[in-house]
Order: structure tokens, then sequence, then C-alpha cells
């Protein structure tokens, strides 16, 4: 074993500061003023090879690699203070104290408040199964959020978690563990002073966490990180906001990739249609027709891997990058039928290759594959039909075959969008099985949780080169730190049962709050019978607010689940998706905002309100961007749902406007049609005016502005033609919307880009419950009030005060410019006149 127990000397390098303890050196950086580096070189190379950081103050040997992603920094500056029991490492936000023996490393805030300090004598440990294990300092009062995808309650305070990625069909909402990705990412929140710090580990290996439920009495109350290997290589990221580290740590791992406007639709999906016997062509274009029919939108269709399922001497197998010709007659006319109808379709690609593959000897030849741990041959693993060879994506040579590949057989036939999928390398028991690791040399057990990552990175590039000027759109289950600057992900092959509708929310969250804004869960449940009427509606009640939205289904009861199977309540669930896509300008507003900051789109209670200790554990409710607070019903046979209000806010029914004050529960009744939505102070919702049902050849040519002007607001409008790149040369739209609350409520919109927005018809609605306006002024022109609701709707423009709602509601043609309107709230003193 090695265990860190002094520190023997402190010394100032050229970009870092080394501490020399008893037993392996520690490096110290200052990245940037909020974010520390902690180091401990088990490894003793100190080798900077990462894939998944996209911000460095260093040079790293995959700078190639990430060429065009990767930016390097100025390190802050920081001043080394050496004395004889303690060093103190000054930067100007954060100070970071080395107690010398007994041996410890604690970071302060500019105000002083610990943020970390590790545990004496077990801080930095190797034991003897060659783990490296890091141990922090932890209170009763400290919560704990993120570690990517997770199962279970929202805060993992007393929580042992792994992060060995499995293939988990079916897996159990609340104890399963672990699910699909690999995430060394928390952030720790405190309910006393109210700070976040969050805590990246930097690693690759397979690793676990302890958040406090082991305990011994000869230390205080801690956590645990410990990794299967690989340096403790830790950055620490302050904030004091979440919503601070959140973007500092994307700031580290990539920001949200900026996806095509549909990809935010409906996503129809079932393992049903690619898995029948003949003509599975036609059966999707017989659902996407229905669709149609019954009124419901679609944008896309995920099609699973029947498609490749062809005759090998073992019978029917899945064969990546293969064609069921039966099943699918012509895969370029199938794909141009469906971008006819306005549908993306994405294919399903798998890195594995079954031993009855036929393209495996070709393969073979090119070396593709991870190779045994013993010899030079292919290993072997347990794969869907059978045993299989698995791609190694570390290695140049292979990641251009596989390009190559990949476009002749799937992007060439005509679609610009690829599902990544099965890419956990879980299957792989012999975790010594040899990678290239760019031709240094790596183990499998070290490098397939970057396995996916990889994948999508070529399948980025391939678009790429295969379509000109076009957006792709990447799809994929697994993932480590960063995968969310190349793809839109899930969690896997859920469970059709109440719990998942309800714990699949908080793991939802949990990515959120690790830097993965474009995620969701299957609706309605993956693995099971189908799902019961009740649960169906309430799955789309509240998968209409998940960024990725698709019903996906392999049912074990010979069913299939499809919006329409339940006619008596068709149309709650066409009610509950036709105002997903109303919301589609706001909604795509927030995926470009989570591409410019990593901000959540679903976002926690806790995080939104971090001053009310009372959102601490709350892993149902959530904010839907900054202005919507969903309350989902989650609960079988709910007649009511209580909904705890946050305090120093007021919050309005986005149905009634009845207005709530904040810091209180209140408890409502509900009907199976009820979608609990609440207004929040100062809100700004952009909405179409327009009823729309596709996103790939329709656009919001009217925008309805919901508004609660109780105080000063703000938010910003983001147009563009959603599926080209031409967003990067400027050809984009953001309407920077401010509200001035007060007796003249003035809304400024300033405009940016040259994107000519197709927006034609403004509508205002503003909440303000206590009267009635004067006036109304829009860019400088009084408009005319209407007294009478027809003769308002049938007015190109104008004003009308809805007594029901107590709103304004104002209505005008978009002057497409920078302008104000303005809403007089002074009294008018009729009997004064």
């Amino acid at each position: 074993m090695k265990v860190c127990l002094r520190a023997e000397s402190v010394r100032q390098e050229d970009n870092y500061v080394s501490v020399r303890t008893n037993c392996v050196e520690i490096r110290v950086y200052f990245l940037t003023g909020s974010i520390v580096r902690i180091r401990a070189g088990f490894d003793g190379d100190f080798a900077e090879e990462s894939y998944s950081l996209v911000m460095t103050g260093w040079e790293d040997r995959m700078d190639g690699f990430l060429e065009g992603r990767r930016k390097r920094v100025q390190m802050a500056e920081a001043v080394l203070e050496d004395g004889e029991e303690k060093a103190v490492i000054r930067g100007k936000e954060l100070r970071v104290e080395v107690e010398k023996e007994p041996f410890r490393i604690c970071v302060y805030d500019i105000e002083n408040t610990l943020l970390h300090a590790d545990i004496v004598d077990l801080a930095y440990m190797e034991d003897s199964n060659h783990r490296r294990i890091h141990t922090s300092e932890i209170t009763p009062q400290d919560c704990f959020y993120g570690f990517g995808e997770k199962s279970g309650e929202f805060n993992k305070a007393q929580k042992f978690m792994n992060m060995s990625p499995k293939d988990a069909m079916g897996y159990n909402p609340k104890e399963t563990d672990s699910l699909y990705k690999h995430i060394p990412f928390y952030i720790k929140l405190n309910r006393e002073h109210k700070k976040a710090v969050g805590y990246f580990y930097h690693n690759t290996y397979e690793c676990d966490f302890d958040m406090g439920k082991e305990k011994s009495n000869y230390w205080k109350m801690h956590s645990r990180y410990r990794a299967d290997g690989g340096d403790i290589d830790l950055f620490l990221i302050a904030g004091p906001s979440m919503r601070q580290v959140v973007e500092r740590y994307t700031d580290l791992t990539g920001k949200s990739a900026m996806l095509p406007r549909y990809a935010l639709g409906y996503l129809g999906s079932s393992m049903y249609y690619p898995e029948l016997e003949k003509d599975c062509d036609d059966a999707i274009l017989e659902f996407i027709d229905t669709t149609k029919e019954e009124l419901i939108p679609v944008d896309g269709f995920q099609l699973s891997s029947g498609y490749c399922a062809i005759e090998t001497e073992e019978g029917i197998k899945r064969c990546v990058f293969t064609w069921n010709k039966k099943r699918f007659k012509d895969p370029k006319d199938f794909f141009k039928q469906m971008t006819d109808r306005g549908v993306c379709v994405s294919p399903n690609v798998k890195p594995g290759m079954l031993l009855v593959h036929p393209k495996l000897q070709e393969m073979q030849e090119k070396d593709m594959f991870v190779k045994d741990s013993q010899s030079d041959e292919p290993g072997i693993g347990t794969w869907w039909g059978g045993k299989g060879m698995f791609v190694d994506f570390t290695k140049e040579a292979t990641r251009e075959n596989w390009k190559e590949m990949l476009k002749e057989n799937v992007l060439e036939y005509g679609t610009s969008s690829v599902w990544n999928d099965n890419c956990e390398y879980d299957s792989m028991v012999d975790k010594d099985c040899r990678c290239s690791f760019e031709g240094k040399g790596g183990t499998i057990g070290q490098l397939k949780s970057v396995m996916s990552n990889i994948m999508c990175h070529i399948t980025d590039e391939a678009v790429h080169e295969t379509f000109d000027n076009t957006r792709p759109y990447i799809v994929c289950r697994s993932g480590h730190c960063g995968i969310q600057r190349y793809a839109q992900t899930w969690a896997g092959d859920n469970l059709t049962c109440w719990d998942s509708l309800k714990y699949n929310i908080a793991t939802i969250l949990g990515m959120s709050m690790s830097g993965v804004a474009n995620q969701g869960c299957d609706i309605g449940g993956f693995y099971g019978p189908a799902p019961e009427a009740e649960l169906f509606v309430r799955w789309i009640q509240n998968g209409i607010f998940q960024p990725r939205f698709s019903i996906h289904s392999t049912n074990i009861d010979n069913t299939v689940t499809e919006p329409w199977m339940y006619s008596d309540c068709k149309e709650y669930i066409r009610e509950a998706i036709s105002f997903r896509y109303q919301m589609i300008p706001y909604l795509y507003s927030l995926m470009e905002r989570a591409h410019e900051t990593g901000l959540p789109i679903m976002e926690p209670m806790c995080s939104a309100f971090q001053n009310d200790e009372n959102c601490y554990d709350e892993g149902v409710d959530f904010m839907f961007g900054d202005s919507l607070l969903v309350a989902n019903v989650v609960e079988k046979g709910a007649k009511t749902r209580k909904i705890y209000l946050p305090k120093g806010e007021t919050f309005y029914d986005f149905y009634t406007r009845e207005a709530y004050a904040g810091g209180q529960t209140i408890e409502i009744p509900v009907d199976l049609g009820s979608i609990p939505l609440y207004v929040r102070s100062g809100a700004m919702i952009p909405m179409a005016l327009n009823k729309m049902d596709n996103l790939m050849k329709q656009q919001a040519t009217g925008i309805s502005l919901l508004c609660a002007a109780d105080k000063d607001g703000g938010f910003t409008l983001y147009e563009d033609d959603g599926a080209t790149m031409d967003y990067e040369k400027g050809v984009y739209l953001k309407t920077r919307i401010s509200m001035q609350a007060g007796e003249r409520t003035v809304l400024t919109f300033a405009n940016e880009g040259s994107y000519e927005t197709k927006v034609e018809d403004m509508y205002i609605d503003m909440i303000h419950r206590e009267k009635a306006p004067y006036w109304v002024k829009v860019d400088g022109r009084e408009i005319p009030h209407f007294l009478h609701r027809r003769k308002f709707e049938e007015a190109e423009c104008g004003w009308y005060y809805s007594q029901r709602l107590k709103s304004v509601q104002i209505k005008y043609k978009n002057p497409k410019k920078d302008y104000e309107t303005v809403v007089s709230f002074e009294q008018f003193d009729l009997i004064g006149m």
C-alpha cells in the first residue's frame, strides 16, 4: 500500500506547485481563478493524455485528436508561501493550504469558507489491490448531486455508487447501479453556508463513490472516491452557485451540442417495426402516416437494429453495416420517403461484431479490434447473439476505417443522424484486453469508458464529410465526461412501472447537473408489459418537458407502445404533445443556451432556488428553463398534488393565473388531464402562436410571449434555420427581451445576428393582477384598446385586459427591428376629468 502521511517538501515549479509526500508527488495547479487541479501521481509520469478536456493549460497528447474543440488558456496566478507547519498557495479567488504533518490539503474561498478538506491518513492512498483512493471530509449538512446517470433519490448523501457502465435493460429505477454512463463528477452543496463546489475526477477507470455511507469512529465523517487505476486527478470547481459550477465544469469538458431543431420533436420508435419478418420499411412509413392522421406531431424515428439482422450460418443475427433487404427493400428510397414526410431516421449502430459477421475478416485484416490480453488476436467477449469482437476506437487507422464503413453503409443512403448504441463494452470480461491508446498501449479496463465518446466523435466527422453544411444529429446511450458535446443521450432501457416514471426524473436532473443538458428517458417504459392507460398518460405529460422526447419500447406482452394505443386517452396525449410543440421557441432557445453556457434545460429546484434549503431534496418537481415550475403527477390514482413553492418568489398557476406566495406547500385537485405548471415571478416564456406538427419543415411564424410582470426579467429568444451550420457564421437571430417592471412596464427587444426571422405576429400575454393598463405603446406608437374580446381577436393590432386571467393581451405585427413595448399602469382619474 501507499499512504500519504506527511509532506516532505513544497516547491514552486513552472505552472504548478509540487508537494513531495512520503510516497507520491502531488501537484497543485490553478487552472483558472475558480478551478484548482490536485493531482496525486501514483503512476509517476503525470502523463497528459485526455480525451475529455476541451480546456487545458498545458500540452496534451490528444491535442491533435481534439483539434478545433480544445483551447489552451493561460494558467491563473497563484503565490506560494511556505512555512514550517503548512504551505499556503494563494490565488485571487481560492486559497489552498497544505498541512504538512499530519498531511492534508484544504481549499478555502475568498470569504474563508472551507470548500474542501482531505481526511488525515486516508486522503491519498493506493490500496493492496492497486486501487487509487481519495477521501474527503464531509458534514451531515452536505448534499451531493450529479454523478452522471444514477437511479434512486436525487440527493446522494449517504449513498454508495459504482461507475461500471452496464447494458442494464429493465433496471430497477430506485436501486440498480451502475447504469450506462461513466461521469465521475458531482456537486457538493452545504445546507448552512449554501455554497456549492464541484468535484471532477479526471480519470477513465471504473470507480466508486461512498458519500458518507461508511462510518468509522477514528475519522471524521467522510466521502471516498476509489478508482481501479490512474492518478487521483481532481479538478475542484468553486461556485458558489451550482449554476457556476456547471458552467465551469462544461468549460472543461464541453458544452452541449447544437443539434438540429427537429431533435427536440417527438421521436417515434419501437423494436417491433424493424423486427418484422419483411416489409419493415412499409410498416414504419405507415406508422408515420398514422401519426399524422391522428394529428400527433412527429419529427423522428429511432431505427432499432433489426434493419441489420441478416441471415448467417447461425441464423438471423444483428450484423452492423449490413441491411436486411427483405425488411428494407431499398434503404435509400426508404430514407427519401421518410425525409419527404419531414421525418429524420436515426439508424442504430453498434461497436461489436459477431464472429459470424460477413465483414469480420476484412476488419481483422485492418487490425480494427481490441486485442486479447495474452496474444495479438482480437479479444473475444459476449455480444448480442453470441460471441464477438469489439472495435478499438483509440486507434487512428481504425477510426478512419470505421468512418468509411459508416459513410458507405449508413450515411450515404440518405441520413445525417446516427444512434450509437450498446457501446459500454461491459461484456469484455478480461479488462486486460489491449487497446492502441494512440500508439502508447492501454487496456480496455482503462479506456472502455471513452469508447462511446470517440465513436460519437467519428460519427460527427463522418456526417460533416458526407453532407454539406449539415448539423449532425447523434444519439448515444453510453458516455463519459464530455459526451454532451457530441450527442443527445438517454437513460437506456428503463422498466415499465410507476417507479420509473418518478425516479427517472431524478436521473435526468442528475445528468443536468453533470453537464449533460440534452437527454431524457424512454417515455412509457422500454421493457416490460404495456403501460396501463393512466401510467402512459402521466409519462407523456412528464416526457414533454424532457429535452429528448421518445416513446420507445420492446414490450414483453406482444404489444406496441404507441400514442393511440388507448383510444379513450388519445386526446390527453395529443394535447400534451401538441403543447410541447407550442413550447418549441422556448425549448430551442434553452438548447442554444446550453450550447453556449452548459446550463441545464430541466433544472433541479436546489439549483434554481439555492437559497431555499427546502428545495435541496426535491427530485420530482423541477424548473423548465428559468420561468416554468413543473410539478407532474407521478402517483397512481392521484386526486390531489402537493407542491412546494420556493420562498422569496411569487408563482402563478399557468392556466388560471391565480397567484401564490412562495415559501408554502399548496395542495391542488388533479384529474387525468392535469399537468400542474407554475409561472415564476419575472418569467418570460415565448411560445408558438401558429400550430406546428413538424419541426423539420415548419417554424414559428408567430410568438406568444407569456410574462409575469411583477419584477424585472429577461430572456433571449433564439432563431436560426434549425438545420445547417450557418449559425456558426452569424446567421442566427438572438432577440434579447428585457422586462423592466413598474408603473410603466417596458419590454425591450434588442436583436443580434443576420438571420431573417420568420416571426410575423407578436402576442404578449402579461400577467398583471392589480389593475388594467392605462395605455399601451409599441415602437413609440399607441395602439388601440378593445373592451370587447371578439373585436380584439378580429383586430390585427391592439390590446385587451382579460378579467378572467388578470392579464394584458397585446397583439401587433413584428417590427423586425429593435423596439420597445410600453405598458402604462398609471392611474387614470376618470372622475377627476
